[in-house]
């Protein structure tokens, strides 16, 4: 029946943007041809990826819009909120009525005037949905468990409140592809720290440098010497988590440069000293480059 409420959703409404999101996430759940499911505003966020204010203000959009309804006498598992697509439920008796004698019968577009037909709380209890406790319909609900569940409500952390790690410590990001070297799917592994020199690139790493092109772009000696590079630049960092050295090497690769074979050296001094002396500012450094390039033979001498 959820496939009938959708048709309607796509077809009739006149929701938009967010709104159209949820109201379609809710007609994904509608059991039967009354239009009524369950959902939790977490639920909702989930499936339509929109915050929890936006999803708020959709609902109330659709509820002003008359598309939606909000049963508050009812609540469904883990007393999550109930909500009726009444539009929909008049579209749906109007289709089965008219098409009881003639299944190829021509059913005209929905309209405000539609009746909605009467609601049968009874038929929902099936569905999980029941009158809320201490309401004086029905009696006290039992904990029923559905082919779909909705996250729990209780013991939601706050806003703006949890677990932070020290000030001034590193972040700990989780990662389930480090091989044993690195303490793969071990359950310390999150917490325990190594130096980037004791790192080893894990498979993911090169697999990541093959993909991407680096190893290609580098060749393995140039990829070799800018882990060696790498790792200079990092022994004094303080210990870290093998994903965040990880995540780190990656980024020292991706700007990592082509090395240019027949590049000329321009510490080069004349004579064929091969680097700058000891002690040689870098505007010294240039002019013996200069110096060095005027003395080599041209061929046209």
């Amino acid at each position: 029946m959820s496939r009938d409420t959708r048709e309607w959703a796509w077809e009739h409404s006149v929701s938009r943007g967010n709104a159209r999101l949820v109201l379609l996430s809710i007609a994904d759940r509608v059991p039967d041809e009354q239009c009524v499911a369950w959902a939790s505003i977490t639920s909702l966020m989930k499936r339509t990826n929109a915050s929890r204010n936006a999803v708020r203000s959709a609902l109330t959009a659709l509820a002003d819009s008359g598309e939606l309804k909000v049963l508050g006498n009812l609540e469904g598992p883990q007393h999550s909120s109930v909500y009726r697509l009444p539009r929909a439920a008049a579209w749906l008796a109007k289709v089965t009525a008219a098409r009881q004698a003639d299944p190829d019968a021509y059913v005209e577009p929905p309209t405000k005037s539609d009746p909605v037909p009467e609601l049968d709380e009874e038929r929902l209890r099936k569905h999980g949905i029941w009158p809320k406790t201490g309401s004086e319909s029905g009696p006290r609900r039992q904990n029923l468990t559905g082919s779909e569940s909705d996250p729990s409500r209780q013991n939601l952390t706050p806003p703006r409140v949890g677990i932070r790690p020290p000030t001034g410590s590193e972040p700990d990001p989780q990662n389930r592809s480090e091989p044993k070297v690195n303490r793969r799917y071990s359950s310390s592994a999150a917490t325990t720290l190594t130096s980037a020199t004791d790192w080893e690139i894990d498979d993911e790493s090169r697999s990541w440098a093959q993909e991407q092109g680096h190893l290609t772009r580098l060749g393995e000696q140039g990829l070799q010497g800018a882990d060696a590079k790498w790792r200079q630049h990092r022994a004094a960092w303080n210990p870290r988590t093998t994903a965040a050295w990880a995540a780190d090497w990656r980024t020292w690769i991706a700007r990592e440069h082509n090395p240019t074979p027949g590049r000329p050296n321009l510490y080069a001094l004349p004579g064929g000293t091969p680097a700058a002396k000891a002690g040689m500012t870098r505007a010294e450094a240039h002019t013996a480059a200069l110096l060095a390039a005027l003395d080599e033979p041209t061929g046209t001498e």
